[in-house]
């Protein structure tokens, strides 16, 4: 039954995904998602630096399994600016962005069980199946069935799942930044949200907290363990404080300013005494005779270097001239530059974790110290948001977790074009944004107020 029902979803489901979406209502096409006398507002991806607000078909039910989903909220996550680059392959013109979004439902297909009409819901970014191997082990981004694509396949050996308004690589869905979503296998991908948690709120149970968790769980953070973070965006900044959690004894964040302010400025004040902020820009790179995050690493960590370290960047920026020049050459798609400080920067036998993205191949990664020394390095994978949402969720609840330490700013969708010029220049120290739109609940309290633009 399970195999029968997998080949139906393959056909259903995700048939469509490689289909062009056309910018203008008149030739839009769909793969037949459109209602074509019923239009909504979404960005779409023109091209590298090039994203705009047009006015598309809305989607419409394909699947008896699907839903509609009027959007409340969405935001930019530093992955999204991958494809706002170019780098990630199977960006088509007219492609709908956007993977993390909550909203209410508009719309049921007469097989949907247990999501109703007019409530609140947020949306895994992985669309699982719930009924193959991984799924069943509640490792639904490696759901077997819901990316079809073949390349994914050949360039990483497996599949992996479904996510919205991430490129045909990762199956082709629309996503979420726009008014409307279909959201497909609706009971397995949608988490209804409480009367007493604003969707400032339950809206990063979609990516960015579940992803920060399995980056710390998945790593290993024991009891005083020393753990260096690479990237203090959102992940890196919620990462850190679920390794507080954990039990960490110190928590030391690489990157540079505004970040390192925007996170020492929310960073809880009961654990100030565990917080160190390293700026890489102010130390050297490539030169061993001056100090650099290896060595101020070891510095901080008794001359051995932290227990953990965690990738919360990507492989798509460069620091050096060599791999700027092979990334550009495409010699390679990512650099190994932050994952060799990290293998090199960690204790004997400590780990290193990489949740940032990465796409595909890189140049000169020191295997010898991996080997030499016993480094574990650990592919943290896209994370399993099933696995882990409903516990996140009791944790917003309790007041354990406040998930408004990252959030900076408020925009509309009408202005997300510009909004994402903004995010990737880091203007305004903007760290996680929260995407209204006319559909919105009206602001939570302590929330940030609206900018218009």
């Amino acid at each position: 039954m399970a195999t029968a029902r997998a080949a139906y979803a393959a056909e259903k489901i995700i048939g469509h995904g490689d289909e062009n979406i056309k910018q203008d209502v008149s030739d839009y096409k769909g793969a037949g998602e459109g209602e074509p006398n019923e239009t909504m507002k979404a960005l779409v991806w023109q091209g590298k630096k090039n994203v705009q607000i047009l006015h598309i078909p809305k989607p419409k039910i394909l699947d008896d399994r699907d839903v509609i989903l009027k959007v409340t909220g969405s935001t930019i996550c530093g992955s999204d600016l991958h494809l706002f680059h170019g780098v990630i392959l199977q960006m088509n013109k007219g492609d709908i962005l956007g993977h993390e979004f909550c909203g209410i439902v508009d719309q049921v297909g007469p097989a949907v069980k247990n999501v109703k009409v007019g409530k609140r819901y947020v949306v895994s970014f992985q669309i699982a199946c719930g009924e193959c191997f991984y799924c069943k082990q509640q490792l639904s981004s490696q759901c077997e069935v819901t990316n079809s694509n073949t390349q994914t396949k050949a360039m990483y050996g497996g599949r992996t799942a479904g996510i919205f308004g991430y490129s045909h690589l990762t199956g082709g869905f629309a996503g979420g930044q726009a008014e409307y979503v279909r959201v497909p296998l609706a009971d397995v991908n949608l988490l209804e949200i409480p009367d007493d948690v604003p969707d400032e709120q339950a809206l990063f149970l979609s990516d960015v907290l579940p992803t920060s968790y399995n980056a710390v769980k998945d790593t290993a953070v024991y009891p005083g363990d020393q753990v260096a973070i690479f990237g203090a965006g959102p992940i890196g900044q919620m990462a850190g404080h679920f390794a507080i959690e954990e039990g960490a004894s110190k928590v030391i964040f690489v990157d540079t300013e505004p970040r390192l302010s925007f996170v020492s400025g929310r960073w809880p004040a009961e654990h100030k005494d565990k917080l160190v902020l390293v700026d890489f820009k102010t130390l050297s790179f490539g030169v061993t005779n001056k100090e650099t995050v290896v060595s101020k690493l070891k510095e901080l960590c008794g001359g051995r270097g932290p227990d953990v370290a965690i990738e919360c960047a990507a492989g798509e920026y460069a620091k050096g001239w060599m791999h700027w020049l092979e990334m550009s050459l495409g010699a390679e798609t990512d650099t190994s530059e932050i994952i060799n400080e990290m293998v090199e920067g960690v204790r004997n036998y400590g780990r290193a974790g990489i949740t940032g993205v990465y796409v595909g191949y890189t140049n000169h990664f020191n295997i010898g110290s991996l080997m030499q020394r016993g480094i574990r390095l650990i592919g943290n994978g896209q994370a399993p948001v099933h696995k882990y949402w409903k516990n996140l969720l009791q944790k917003i609840q309790s007041g354990q977790l406040d998930t408004k330490l990252m959030l900076s700013h408020r925009f509309r969708l009408e202005d997300l074009d510009k909004v994402y010029h903004k995010f990737d220049a880091k203007d305004d120290s903007m760290q996680k944004v929260y995407i209204e739109t006319k559909f919105s609940l009206p602001r939570a309290e302590g929330t940030p107020e609206l900018t218009t633009l």
